[in-house]
Parts: structure tokens; C-alpha cells; sequence
């Protein structure tokens, strides 16, 4: 397998070769990224190659300072951020106190939760507050910074976040409701 230096390399030389080397390299990691951002898997895709086309254009831009998976990471997050914009998910909520509790805190219990389940209910979310989620939960961002990228106010961002997790801890409630309501039948014989 090529080290990233050659793939950065040949991209930068325009090699087709090459550049179906690194899609095929990273296509699967960034399209799981893409379907944080983005609900509809065929959206996905189309935001995922508007990242590579970018990637592709402005490969020259890379020096070496983080690792290639990592720039390739902020590429897609870029592009699926600007796709979001364009569609206007944010719901103007001035007031944080209207909100509904958000998550409990470590010491209240909750089911054990596997990843699949988690990004499930992520998806779930409306499109705002699960973007919103993903940049400050995920991806480590503070509000601040996350009202810049949005071009949002920083109480939008804090609004945004806390109906996700309200939203998320009413989904993981209701489901944790179901499975003590309908415990496995045992049988005798």
C-alpha cells in the first residue's frame, strides 16, 4: 500500500491511477462521515464526491502538517456543512430555558448502548440540532466555532445542541420503556 506521501504526490501530478488509489483508500471512512452530516444516503454520496472533486483540485494545499486522513476528514466536513447551509436546517431558537432537560448526567443509568444504535438515533435527529451534535459531541468543536462554520449565533449553536440531546435521551427513554415493557418469554418443558 502506498504511504501518503506517494498518493499526496501523485494526486498533486493529476495521475487517474493514483487518485482512484486514494479514493479507494478512504471513500468508506469519509462516506460514514458524509452520513453523519447528511440523512439521505444518496445525498451522501453526492456531497462525498463534491469533497473529492475538491480534494482533488486543491491537493496542493496539503503540506504535511496533520495527517492526510485527517485534511481529507475536514474537506468532507466542509463540504457537507456547506451543503447543509445552502438548505437552512436551523431553527431560530433564542431561549435555551424554553428547552426541553437535556441528557442526565453520568451517575443517572442508561441502557448499555451499542455505536450503530447511537448514529441511528443520530440520523433521527432534525437536520440542525444533528449537525450541531456532531461538530460539538463528535467532532470537538465549541460553539463558538461552530457558529462561524454555520454561519449561526453562538446561542443557536447551544440551543441547537441541547434539543439534540433532550431529543436523543426521550428516543433512548421510550426505547429503554419497550424493552423492560416486553421482557423475553421463557418457555417450560
Amino acid at each position: 500500500m502506498q504511504d501518503e506521501y506517494e498518493l499526496v504526490e501523485g494526486c498533486r501530478r493529476q495521475d487517474r491511477i493514483v487518485q482512484r488509489q486514494l479514493y479507494e483508500r478512504f471513500a468508506g471512512k469519509l462516506f460514514a462521515v458524509c452520513k453523519r452530516y447528511i440523512r439521505d444516503p444518496d445525498e451522501a454520496e453526492d456531497v462525498l464526491q463534491d469533497a473529492f472533486v475538491k480534494i482533488f483540485r486543491h491537493i496542493d494545499s496539503f503540506r504535511f502538517e496533520c495527517p492526510l486522513e485527517a485534511w481529507l476528514k475536514r474537506v468532507v466536513i466542509n463540504t457537507a456543512l456547506k451543503h447543509i447551509r445552502k438548505q437552512k436546517p436551523w431553527e431560530q431558537t433564542s431561549d435555551i430555558q424554553d428547552l426541553a432537560p437535556v441528557l442526565p448526567q453520568a451517575d443517572e443509568s442508561l441502557p448499555s448502548l451499542n455505536y450503530q444504535y447511537l448514529l441511528r438515533l443520530i440520523q433521527e435527529l432534525p437536520p440542525g440540532c444533528r449537525t450541531v451534535f456532531n461538530l460539538y459531541a463528535i467532532e470537538g468543536y465549541n460553539h463558538v466555532e461552530i457558529a462561524d462554520l454555520l454561519d449561526i449565533a453562538e446561542g443557536t449553536s447551544k440551543s441547537q445542541y441541547a434539543r439534540a440531546r433532550s431529543l436523543l435521551l426521550q428516543k433512548l427513554k421510550a426505547d429503554e420503556r419497550t424493552v423492560t415493557s416486553n421482557p423475553p418469554r421463557t418457555t417450560t418443558n
